[in-house]
């Protein structure tokens, strides 16, 4: 029996995994969510931002591009070994939720042992680009392993999988920061903080399209604690990032020029809850997926105080 070849349900159509990559790589790529870039977007502004911080508190040393270079290849590497090894931990979940029974594992493109197999490849081109850095960076990027361990787990035993989803996708701050200045203080200590709060506002959203599969299989989620009361929820978690972040740049000198422009992604964050609409399939999904220019708005945000 020839295994499917159709793209996963989620993923946009027509993607450029699907038209051009040979068809033994698509089933891979798609584990990896090569045809769904958000989520490694997602993982590499908070290393940019960590950098950004970094260069505002040291203007001297100036902006580590060839740091944010390196971080962003390690961003993919690491979101598709995440997403693979989350995949192998819930394959028998992804089979009874709709919009996941058609992903590579569930469906049957790709074997548990081959992803497993294909886990350990990216892990170790990942640690390739790691071992880069310091070595107060490369030890905190081995301790962010085990918040990438335990998350698939998280949603079977409490309400907030993704408070530990926060923890794991905003270490990135703290590598960013720490490859430049070779330790931590409290102004990538707050950053880290605020891009946690950041993340369990848009994984809220995001969560919205399962509540109903996800209360039929028994999987938590912040999206179902909320209820009816997710968009208030994730405007404080929203405020809470905003000011976390402006604390941050203060502790470190930042001048009125940060304060100014991160006013664009917090107007781009009361959109996504001023939108916000959870009856329809679609809307969610692209409230999330526009956190991207959250990420985007932030980091011209830091450059430009550091240049100022």
């Amino acid at each position: 029996m020839t295994p499917p070849t159709g793209s996963v349900a989620d993923a946009q159509k027509d993607n450029w995994l699907d038209r051009y990559a040979p068809d033994r790589v698509k089933p891979y790529g798609r584990l990896a969510r090569w045809d769904r870039p958000i989520g490694f977007w997602l993982l590499f502004w908070p290393c940019a931002w960590g950098v950004g911080l970094a260069a505002i508190a040291q203007p001297q040393a100036g902006f580590g591009w060839w740091a944010v270079i390196l971080m962003f290849f390690g961003a993919v590497l690491m979101r598709g070994a995440g997403c693979t090894f989350n995949d192998i931990v819930d394959r028998d979940i992804d089979m009874q939720v709709a919009r996941t029974r058609s992903r590579p594992i569930p469906s049957g493109q790709v074997s548990a042992r081959d992803a497993l197999y294909f886990l350990i490849a990216q892990a170790l081109v990942a640690s390739a680009i790691l071992f880069q850095f310091n070595r107060f960076t490369v030890w905190a990027g081995v301790a962010s392993l085990g918040l990438v361990a335990i998350y698939p787990f998280m949603k079977r035993i409490t309400w907030w999988p993704q408070f530990f989803l926060g923890l794991a996708f905003s270490f990135g701050a703290l590598v960013g920061w720490s490859s430049q200045t070779g330790g931590l203080s409290w102004a990538p200590i707050a950053l880290y903080a605020g891009t946690i709060l950041w993340v369990i506002g848009y994984d809220t959203i995001y969560a919205l399209q399962d509540v109903e599969d996800d209360a039929l299989v028994g999987v938590k989620s912040t999206a179902r604690l909320f209820g009816s009361h997710v968009r208030p929820a994730v405007a404080v978690l929203y405020a809470g990032a905003f000011l976390l972040w402006n604390v941050a740049v203060i502790l470190v000198g930042g001048g009125w020029i940060f304060a100014v422009l991160s006013l664009v992604p917090a107007a781009l964050m009361s959109w996504q809850l001023w939108t916000l609409d959870a009856d329809d399939a679609e809307n969610p999904l692209i409230r999330f997926k526009n956190n991207h220019y959250v990420g985007v708005a932030l980091t011209l945000a830091f450059l430009a105080d550091w240049v100022w």
